[in-house]
């Protein structure tokens, strides 16, 4: 199970320095619309220091963190969902991912064309967030079209199906994001056919120039107060700062650049885990001689789900999961200690996998 986050913002915000900062890949980046045409596409290493602690403690070969893939999405411009600038072509694009990254320029720089001429953060997030819900109004109306005859003849599924769309459409027309929408668990299942983009969850990026990137700015507090309405959360970085931080290869040598600029955290740290809580995800950990690696679950995954994650294998043959948490490594030593002090426990199908857990799957096919 991977994490992949889609870019976007209008062009001119810094989404292609943002990208490649978090994954050094060398997108174009120029002062100009359209810069970016194709999507370019980065997987990068997780950063969670607890892996190099726990290698601390178990010898191991070979220490593999777990990933996320960002997607730097073309500049979305007024008019899009009629075809304007890159139009459907940026939409299409936009569905693939989990959560929508949402680049938004905080800072002031007359060097840097701004494609309405100057600085206002929610005017930019509101232009796209029109373009957006435009899309899926259109996506809902085309699958309510599809279906009305047979919705019509009394099919139930069919039925439901329309009743559903007909909630959405009303919804989306008031200039709602689906994701504020009134449906529930149940009826989004129902609508397997409607891949919405604003019923993806959001995370505001604001980036700021480096006198804010402690601090922020009136538009961050801006974008806070808006971001609100929709539960989401919001982050700032300085997408040069991560530039510089990307360059630097020493784990010992970053954490001092970090801290002279009065920061704990690099900007891609904040945005996997901002990432992974907005999809409900955390980490697990196997540790042994040839590796110590990191994986992803979903949070509320049972020992068979999580075993699943490393070989569907272990999962159809899951017989039981010998488990200790991270914090029982780093206050008892090692597993001899942790094993007589009764923390090694045998877990079997039903249990919920933590974060933080150290696990061994025995199983058999």
């Amino acid at each position: 199970m991977g994490l992949t986050c889609g870019i976007v913002g209008l062009p001119n915000v810094g989404k292609s320095t943002t990208f490649n900062a978090l994954t050094k890949a060398g997108a174009k980046v120029e002062n100009y619309p359209f810069c970016t045409i194709e999507p370019n596409s980065g997987v990068v290493e997780v950063p969670d220091d607890r892996l190099e602690r726990i290698a601390s403690k178990i010898t191991t070969k070979k220490i593999i963190p777990t990933t996320v893939e960002f997607i730097d999405i073309a500049g979305l411009v007024k008019g899009a969902n009629k075809g304007e600038g890159l139009g459907n072509k940026f939409l299409s694009h936009i569905r693939n991912v989990n959560v929508i990254i949402h680049v938004v320029r905080c800072f002031e720089d007359n060097d840097i064309a701004h494609v309405d001429g100057n600085i206002d953060a929610i005017r930019d997030i509101e232009t796209i967030h029109t373009e957006l819900i435009l899309s899926d109004l259109d996506a809902v109306q085309r699958r309510e079209h599809s279906i009305k005859k047979l919705a019509h003849s009394g099919d139930k599924d069919a039925l439901r199906e329309e009743k559903l769309l007909l909630r959405l459409t009303e919804h989306l027309s008031n200039g709602n994001l689906a994701l504020n929408s009134d449906l529930n668990e149940d009826e989004w299942k129902n609508l397997p056919e409607v891949s919405l983009i604003t019923a993806k969850p959001i995370l505001f990026c604001c980036n700021v120039n480096e006198d804010d990137v402690v601090d922020g700015n009136d538009e961050v507090r801006k974008v806070e107060d808006y971001a609100k309405a929709y539960n989401a959360d919001v982050v700032w970085l300085c997408a040069e700062i991560e530039a510089e931080i990307a360059e630097i290869e020493d784990d010992a040598e970053r954490h001092e650049f970090l801290g002279s600029l009065g920061l704990k955290q690099s900007g891609l740290e904040i945005l996997s885990k901002k990432g992974y809580d907005l999809l409900g995800l955390q980490t697990y950990f196997t540790a042994g001689e040839k590796e110590t690696r990191a994986w992803t679950v979903e949070k509320g995954a049972k020992a068979p789900q999580a075993a699943g994650v490393i070989h569907s294998d272990f999962e159809r043959g899951f017989i039981r999961a010998e488990t200790y948490h991270f914090n029982d490594l780093m206050e008892l030593e090692n597993e001899k200690n942790i094993r007589e002090h009764g923390r090694m426990r045998v877990e079997g199908k039903e249990y919920v996998v933590q974060d933080g857990d150290i696990m061994h799957f025995l199983f058999n096919v």
